[in-house]
């Protein structure tokens, strides 16, 4: 199986529009490697305890304050599950706000000499920042805040600061409109996803068989 990728569509439950990736991973990567992969595809900061749910079974990195996992994650390679066409598994991440991805194994495919792995194949959108909280509450504040508001707002912002006396410092004539202006930029992002950007990410973390099995680019 080391000559094998899975093709992996990934969809962040509960969110509409609909926040997905798609992505080429090699059979041996490890499950810790998959946890270090789906964080960098989906612009997580690895901050909360996690774990996947394959074929009934729990696996995950140990952390102060998580369960404790049969099997260590870093050794459990994705090869070694029998993965068929059209198998799901989940990933859980951050349990306190409840972030689920659904995961499908689309196609399984030989691997490319001329391709570096792991990679971005298609997908939508950016995942919500992690401090927008659960995704009903995202939910919410997309309703509040629809892109045209945003703009709006950001408009009127901009227009407060031309205004502002121009011998002032930056940070003073920002001020109080620090926080919002970056909660707003988060909201304007958020149908925006930077292809090239997130490959690159991806192909940082490294694919020697030592990387991969640990997770971790050596």
């Amino acid at each position: 199986m080391t000559d094998t990728v899975y093709q992996l569509r990934v969809v962040l439950a509960g969110i509409s529009p609909l926040v997905w990736r798609r992505l080429l991973v090699p059979a041996e990567t490890s499950v810790a490697g998959l946890h270090e992969i789906l964080q960098t595809a989906f612009g997580w900061s690895d901050e909360h305890l996690h774990r996947f749910t394959i074929q009934a079974v729990e696996y995950g990195l140990w952390r102060p304050g998580s369960a404790g996992f049969s099997r260590d994650a870093r050794q459990v390679l994705l090869s070694g599950f029998g993965l068929r066409r059209g198998e799901r598994f989940t990933y859980e991440y951050n349990f306190f706000a409840g972030w689920r991805h659904d995961i499908r194994v689309e196609e399984i495919l030989p691997r490319s000499p001329r391709r570096r792995y792991p990679a971005f194949a298609g997908g939508a959108r950016q995942a919500p920042p992690e401090h927008f909280g659960s995704p009903e509450e995202f939910l919410a504040l997309r309703q509040r805040w629809p892109p045209v508001l945003v703009a709006v707002r950001m408009a009127e912002i901009i227009s407060d600061l031309m205004d502002a006396d121009g011998d002032a410092a930056a940070s003073e004539v920002i001020g109080e409109y620090r926080d919002e202006l970056a909660r707003l930029l988060d909201l304007a992002r958020l149908d925006k996803l930077d292809r090239a950007a997130l490959n690159s990410a991806l192909h940082a973390l490294g694919t020697s068989p030592e990387s991969v099995s640990d997770g971790r680019k050596q």
